[in-house]
This record gives structure tokens, C-alpha cells and sequence, in this order.
């Protein structure tokens, strides 16, 4: 059981005059502790040993059909040039096992399914369908159409049984939880219970449309956000209709010139990780196939099956490790994770390994530098999570981080992935600084944001967040 957030003086962190000696530190050792660790890891995935307990893991989650379709998706982060040219074809195919493990269902079917939600024809429901899928998503697939009133909508519709599928995968997760940890450490028993959790609300398409109803109202007007409004009275169990957005897909953003990537780039960080510091409130599955470049420059974002509110008490506590480690107060950083409860067993873990734990997943926006954040960067600290003969950080790796904490650590990682898939430059730690320490904005789209922000605050959301 997750213990109350500390309110000692270990709380309340420094005074912001102090941070400037932490921040040279951060970018002194970045050089031997991010980058570091990427080489480490290249080092490490030339042995046979890695990539056959890496092969298992991927064959295992290959046999769990819905599953594998979410944790594909999360390890479509991986750069394949960290593996050895001998080994990568091989590799290869084995995660292809994960990343089209989608079901090839014909029309009719995904027709039938809507037609059955809502017990009527669908040129009764729709003045036009087209029957060629536009968008592929987790457990199901994404289609244009017009209603009768004109209006173009994108039609989510679930493969038909894949509810049964994922039920039953859940089922089997405990049976399949020694494979997983073997390379894994992270798969615990508090993994698995917000996994099934997640992955059974992710069912409920009315639920999500209930959901991104509420976000789309969140950000509207927002100057470089979009989330379509969806429509709750047209959306069952297994068909979403939401308002379609048109613009450029992952891979046509990947081949935009440098700085218009970086523009993109800070958007998805404001809106994935930022979000939950502003609003206590955060999507919890950011990944490429959920984001686009509308033609008016925002950034179109999609799929909120997985959404997550946190506790204020919880968002402050995450705030002041964040503050603790960008200056390096390894000590206090290890006595807030005692208080809160996340280390269960402190005789085991020191200070330096407490902190070096953190620094490994968000090093890259805790240190005041720009930073390119390359595919091999997250990769890199991918690998190192997977890693089951990894000496670093066992003992962190056995310590209990509670549930509320589990998904939100878990955007924030997809989120890197997703930037280094992009290949983007920023100081991430000046943007941060937003939320870490309540400080003004340094870039234009700060600026921009904060603007929409103070003109929301004659409502009861949209307003940020005090410390």
C-alpha cells in the first residue's frame, strides 16, 4: 500500500536560485551516463545470450493475440541498429511477430459488427462507408464516412472477438509472468494487475468516447493541440465515431525538415507528459499511430482507451523527485521513495543507485542542455530495462512502484521513444521547468500554451496546477 506523500522539508526541494550549480552537473554528466549507458547496452546486444532470452520474451507475447497487439506497439521503440547486422535479421522477424500481429478480417465482418451494435442497416447509420481501412489501431481498425447530415467522421470499429482474445490473454498473464520477468524485472505482480485493468477498459469504446468527448472540451481552441470531438450518441461497445481529422501521419512528420520536427516534437511532449503536471490528467498510450499533423500546423492527437487522472498528492510527489534528481540530491531523492513506500526495502538500496534508476528513464529531461534525442537514445534505455542479466539497478528493480505511478513513468518512456523515432532537438529540461518548478516558458510555444491557459481560467479546468 502506497503510503502519503512526505511533507517535510525533503518536499519542498530547493529554493530556485540553487538549481543553476545542479543544472552544470546534470549536463557535465550526461556525456557519461546517457549516452554511456546507449553504448553499454550495443555492447551488450552482440551477445548470443541477450537476444535468444529477448527471442523468447517476443515468442511468448507472439502467442498472446491481443495482448501482443498493445506490446507491439510498445516495442516499436526499439532501433534495430543497436542489434548485431548478423543477428538483426533474424531479431527482425521475431518482433514483426508483435508489430503485425493485428488480425486480417474482411470487411463484412467489421461490418457485421457495427451493424449488430446498432441493430440496424449501415446505410441507415451512414449516408456513405468506405470499406478500405484508413488507420489500423490496437484492437481494431479506423475507417472514413459521412453521416447523413454531411458531416465526415472516423469510424473505429473492434475486430470482431478480439474482446474474447484479450480476456483470455489476461487470464493467462499470471501463467506467462516468469517468462516475462526472466527479461523483464519490471513485469511485476503490480504490472500485471494495471495491465489488465487498462487493457479491459480499453474494450469499452463508449467508455473512450465518453473519454475524448471530455479532452477534445479540455483543449478546444487550443492554438496548437487537437483532439477531434467525438460522438458519444453514435458510439457503442465496439464502434467510435469522432469527427476525422486529415492531415500527415508519423512516418510523413519523420521526413519534415529539422526544426519543423522540433516544433512537433515539443508538442507531443507538452501534451503526453506535460499535461499530467497541468491538468492531473494524461493519455497513457502515446505512440506514432496516435498522432498527426493536421494542415492548419497543430498537432492532431487520437485513441484516449487508455487515460489516466492522478491524485494531486500523487502528481506533487512525482514533481519533487523530479526536482531532487535534476540536482542531484541523491539522498533525499532515496528518503522520499522510502516515505512514499516505492522503496520497501531500504537496507537494500543506496542513494547513488536510487538516483542513477531515475536518471536512466529521465535523465534526458532533467539536464539543462539541448539535446537531440536519437533512436539509439531509446533504444538504449529500452534495452536496459529488458536486460535480465543487467547488474545495474537490481535492486531498484525489485521494489514496489505503486500502481497510480505505473502508467504515468510509462507515458513519459513512450513518450522518448516516440521523440527518438523523430529524431528531435530541444532543452527538454527548460520546457519541464514548466511544471517541475512552476517557472515562466522559455520557447514561443510556451508562451503560446500559457496564453490559452490564463484565458481558460474563468472555468474550473484548464487551470494550471499551484505547488
Amino acid at each position: 500500500m502506497a503510503k502519503q506523500v512526505p511533507t517535510s522539508r525533503l518536499a519542498r526541494g530547493t529554493k530556485l536560485g540553487v538549481v543553476a550549480a545542479g543544472s552544470v552537473l546534470r549536463t557535465q554528466r550526461t556525456r557519461l551516463t546517457m549516452r554511456g549507458r546507449s553504448e553499454a547496452v550495443r555492447a551488450r546486444m552482440a551477445e548470443e545470450s541477450m537476444l535468444r532470452t529477448t527471442e523468447q520474451v517476443v515468442m511468448v507475447l507472439g502467442t498472446m493475440k491481443g495482448v501482443a497487439m498493445k506490446l507491439g506497439q510498445m516495442m516499436s521503440v526499439l532501433d534495430l541498429d543497436l542489434v548485431p547486422e548478423s543477428h538483426r535479421e533474424r531479431f527482425q522477424k521475431r518482433l514483426a511477430v508483435l508489430r503485425n500481429a493485428a488480425p486480417t478480417v474482411s470487411f463484412e465482418s467489421m461490418r457485421r459488427v457495427i451493424e449488430e451494435d446498432f441493430d440496424k442497416p449501415l446505410d441507415e447509420i451512414f449516408a456513405e462507408f468506405e470499406p478500405e481501412p484508413i488507420a489500423a489501431a490496437s484492437i481494431g481498425q479506423v475507417y472514413r464516412a459521412r453521416l447523413h447530415d454531411g458531416r465526415v467522421v472516423a469510424v473505429k470499429v473492434q475486430y470482431p472477438g478480439i474482446d474474447a482474445a484479450v480476456r483470455a490473454d489476461l487470464k493467462n498473464l499470471n501463467m506467462f509472468r516468469k517468462v516475462l520477468q526472466s527479461a523483464m524485472p519490471w513485469v511485476t505482480p503490480a504490472v500485471l494487475d494495471e495491465l489488465r485493468l487498462n487493457m479491459e477498459s480499453e474494450l469499452d469504446y463508449h467508455a473512450e468516447a465518453a473519454t475524448q468527448s471530455q479532452i477534445a472540451e479540455l483543449y478546444a481552441g487550443h492554438p496548437f493541440i487537437a483532439v477531434p470531438r467525438s460522438l458519444p450518441e453514435l458510439s457503442t461497445t465496439r464502434v467510435l465515431v469522432s469527427e476525422y481529422l486529415p492531415g500527415k501521419g508519423f512516418e510523413e512528420i519523420r521526413q519534415l525538415p529539422r526544426a519543423e520536427r522540433d516544433r512537433v516534437g515539443e508538442i507531443i511532449y507538452r501534451f503526453y507528459v506535460g499535461s499530467l503536471f497541468t491538468f492531473h490528467e494524461f493519455c497513457g498510450d502515446p505512440h506514432p499511430g496516435n498522432v498527426l499533423l493536421a494542415e492548419d500546423g497543430r498537432v492532431g492527437f487520437l485513441d484516449f482507451g487508455l487515460f489516466n487522472r492522478m491524485d494531486a498528492e500523487h502528481v506533487r510527489f512525482e514533481k519533487i523527485c523530479l526536482r531532487a534528481a535534476a540536482e542531484d540530491r541523491a539522498e533525499d531523492l532515496r528518503e522520499l521513495m522510502i516515505q512514499r513506500g516505492v522503496i520497501d526495502s531500504p537496507e537494500e538500496i543506496g542513494a547513488e543507485e536510487c538516483l542513477e534508476y531515475v536518471l536512466s528513464a529521465s535523465e534526458w529531461c532533467l539536464i539543462d542542455e539541448e539535446l537531440t534525442i536519437t533512436p539509439e537514445l531509446a533504444s538504449g534505455a529500452f534495452l536496459l530495462a529488458v536486460d535480465p542479466r543487467a547488474s545495474e539497478f537490481a535492486g531498484m528493480k525489485q521494489q514496489n512502484l505503486p500502481p497510480e505511478h505505473l502508467f504515468s513513468r510509462r507515458a513519459d518512456f513512450l513518450t522518448f521513444g516516440m521523440l527518438g523515432q523523430l529524431d528531435v532537438t530541444a532543452n527538454w529540461h527548460r520546457i519541464a521547468r514548466e511544471w517541475i518548478y512552476d517557472e515562466p516558458p522559455v520557447t514561443e510555444l510556451g508562451t503560446t500554451h500559457h496564453r490559452w491557459l490564463a484565458g481558460q481560467r474563468d472555468g474550473t479546468r484548464g487551470v494550471p496546477i499551484e505547488s
